[in-house]
């Protein structure tokens, strides 16, 4: 254990549970975590955001530890900008995914994101990218499928998040992880990748187990990172998947709810 606190490692999620809507941290959560890592622990940035979308965050909170990036694929180095380990789909087998998902719900719009430090989004006719996040718009399938994915975005026209998500998995969880990460986000992942896949690997780095860990989230796509720490935090405006697998449920984003759990555990 940590000298003063009771966990080695904490991990947060970024959109809808470190963040908040604006895209900022409040002032008690930073002092919060700044404490805890004062008392020995180390924080480690968890998010679906692929690196292109999540380093402007980190940068301009001054972060400049590890973050786990697009869904568990990338494990940066937010102080040295540098990508340590990516994971890409398979452009094949996510083919083959599209087509039976399409098969069992219909035409899906799409968008992709690209590997690398500055991969970019691209997004195809219909699809709506949330907030004002760049990206680049492609009206040619092939366009796709030419240079190493780290993910595929999928929405319809007329299903659900969660309707989508289980209809994917149903017709397509043999070839892709599917993952819920978001208002509008289901994602298709390379086989078997998680945000535990990628946590593991950072925490592994800096010598910390999943004993260790403390975990905050909101959404589905957390479920396998609580399951990997010893403790899973759920927001108050968390999902009900994410709810019902959480060792206890804090406040909201927008109420401090990190820091409400910080500040019970610290000396």
């Amino acid at each position: 254990m940590s000298e003063g606190f009771p966990h080695r490692l904490i991990a947060t999620d970024l959109d809808g549970t470190l963040l908040r809507s604006d895209e900022s941290i409040a002032r008690r959560t930073r002092d919060a975590l700044a404490a805890a890592t004062a008392a020995g622990a180390a924080h480690i940035v968890v998010t679906g955001r692929a690196v292109p979308w999540t380093r402007h965050i980190l940068d301009a909170l001054g972060y400049d530890g590890l973050a786990v990036c697009g869904q568990g694929a990338q494990v940066y180095d937010a102080g040295a900008h540098r990508l340590l380990t990516s994971v890409t789909l398979d452009r094949q087998l996510a083919g083959v995914a599209l087509a039976k998902i399409e098969a069992e719900v219909g035409p899906l719009y799409l968008a992709a994101s690209r590997d690398g430090l500055d991969g970019d989004v691209l997004v195809g006719p219909g699809y709506s990218v949330t907030g004002k996040l760049p990206a680049t718009p492609f009206t040619d399938a092939s366009d796709l499928w030419s240079a190493p994915l780290n993910k595929i975005y999928i929405q319809h026209p007329e299903l659900s998040d969660d309707d989508l998500a289980e209809a994917a998995r149903r017709a397509a969880g043999g070839f892709v992880t599917v993952a819920l990460a978001g208002a509008g986000i289901v994602e298709l992942l390379p086989l078997g990748l998680s945000k535990a896949t990628g946590l593991s690997l950072a925490a592994r780095r800096l010598g910390l187990k999943s004993a260790d860990t403390i975990a905050f989230g909101d959404m589905p796509n957390d479920i396998p990172m609580f399951a990997w720490a010893s403790r899973g935090v759920a927001m108050a405006n968390a999902h009900p998947e994410l709810k019902a697998v959480a060792t206890e449920v804090t406040a909201s984003n927008e109420d401090d709810g990190i820091a409400l759990v910080l500040e019970k555990l610290l000396p």
